[in-house]
């Protein structure tokens, strides 16, 4: 939960770099709380909460996403690759679960080393 509340505290934060641990945990959070929103959605009968949800999750989706493309060495504007249907959502999965540089670059020193 840690990982998660770190990343909601960096809402709008794309400096710097974010470690696959970061990354993950908090797409793991942000799945679970989907899953509940879709829960609550079939039991009201509405569409309300996940979309409130979805939209809360948005910016902090991409910018952890940006973060850790900074990992590996690569700009935030690689996120766009995910709008290619297929063929960009496997380069993004592979670079997601990539091992981030272990010096220091462009984008922040190693989040591993502090």
């Amino acid at each position: 939960m840690d990982w998660y509340l770190k990343v909601m505290k960096n809402y709008f934060n794309i400096d710097g770099r974010a470690r696959r641990t970061e990354y993950w945990m908090y797409f793991l959070v942000y799945i679970g709380i989907i899953i509940l929103a879709g829960i609550l959605d079939a039991i009201i009968g509405l569409g309300l909460v996940g979309l409130l949800v979805a939209l809360g999750h948005l910016i902090p989706s991409i910018t952890v996403g940006v973060r850790r493309l900074h990992d590996i060495g690569r700009s935030g504007w690689f996120l766009l690759i995910g709008l290619i249907p297929f063929i960009g959502w496997i380069i993004l999965l592979y670079w997601a679960v990539k091992e981030g540089d272990p010096q220091d670059n462009a984008y922040g020193s190693n989040p591993k080393a502090a």
